[in-house]
This record gives C-alpha cells, sequence and structure tokens, in this order.
C-alpha cells in the first residue's frame, strides 16, 4: 500500500496552540474502516449512502475544513450550504472556497462559528487531531481490498465514546475529549 506523505505547517509556538483553543470548537468528521482507511486514489473506498446522508446533516449551516486533494475529489465542487475552507500551499483561489496556506489561518477567519468541521484528508486529520474536541466516525466493519490514506493513530485514553449507532455494516460513533 502506498501511503501519502504530508507536507504540514507545523503549529509549534505556544502562542499558537493558545489561539487556536480559543477559537471555534473543532470536530472531525470521517469515516474509516477498522484498519483506519480512508480513502484510495483520492476517492472514498466505500459508497455508503447512509454516511453521506449523516454527513451532510452535521456539516450542513457550518464551516468545512479540507485539504486540496480532498476538494479535488469532491465531484461537483464546493458542497452547499456549509462556508467551504481549503488548505492549500499550491493554490490561492477556488470556486466558492475560501482558501487559506495553513490549519492556524483557515480557523483563525473562523471566529463567531461554534462548530467547524475538519472533513480530510489524511494529513489534515493528523494536523488537527490534536486540537480537536469532537469525533464523529463512520466506523466501517469490512476493511477495503485497496486504501492509499488513513486516519492518523488515535490515543484513545484521551477520549470517550457519547454515543453508538449501528447499522448493518457500520456504526456512527461519536467521541469527546476527556477533560484533564
Amino acid at each position: 500500500l502506498r501511503h501519502h506523505t504530508c507536507p504540514l505547517t507545523t503549529i509549534s509556538s505556544s502562542k499558537t496552540s493558545l489561539h487556536i483553543m480559543t477559537q471555534p470548537q473543532l470536530s472531525i468528521i470521517v469515516a474509516m474502516s477498522g484498519n483506519k482507511a480512508i480513502g484510495y486514489h483520492n476517492t472514498l473506498p466505500w459508497h455508503i449512502p447512509e454516511d453521506l446522508a449523516h454527513f451532510k446533516a452535521l456539516t450542513t449551516g457550518h464551516t468545512i475544513i479540507m485539504g486540496r486533494r480532498t476538494f479535488q475529489s469532491l465531484p461537483n465542487g464546493a458542497l452547499p450550504n456549509r462556508h467551504n475552507i481549503v488548505i492549500s500551499t499550491t493554490l490561492k483561489q477556488l470556486n466558492g472556497c475560501d482558501v487559506y496556506a495553513s490549519l492556524h489561518d483557515a480557523v483563525d477567519h473562523c471566529s463567531g462559528e461554534k462548530e467547524v468541521f475538519i472533513i480530510g484528508g489524511a494529513c489534515l486529520y493528523k494536523e488537527a487531531l490534536a486540537y480537536a474536541s469532537t469525533l464523529y466516525i463512520t466506523h466501517i466493519e469490512q476493511n477495503p481490498a485497496h486504501a492509499d490514506a488513513f486516519f492518523p493513530d488515535i490515543d484513545w485514553h484521551n477520549w470517550e465514546e457519547t454515543s453508538c449507532e449501528k447499522h448493518k455494516g457500520f456504526s456512527f460513533l461519536t467521541y469527546h475529549r476527556r477533560t484533564k
């Protein structure tokens, strides 16, 4: 399996980290299998209409932040009824989207938002995981035959499952970050 490499803009200074934490609640929404697969050749490795409806119900009316490759995988461009933000260091403009060079810059422009959703891909999930307070995970029971993008490792000691809705072949799970 070929894994994507992540050219991340690291959020390193304590001032930056504190600044992001005072911004809107960051939530990650992802569909992944037991082996943490989330994609193959810039597409979802499955088609589950209930998951797409769940994603739409949670994210409609909110800001969504995605990486460039995730945006390019959308069949019709920007998702309707959402404020679309794309993180890209190579693109400056995209139809229907605001474009920022870093997650920090994007979140900085979301003041006044209650909840902002990180919708992928793998590189952005890896960067945002440290700042997220909620994980909305669609757990796909069957591992795909092929995958080249994976969700990062999660330290489950930091998370508490707050809801689980089981369906045939998948489950909708919600986790909230434990307070220390």
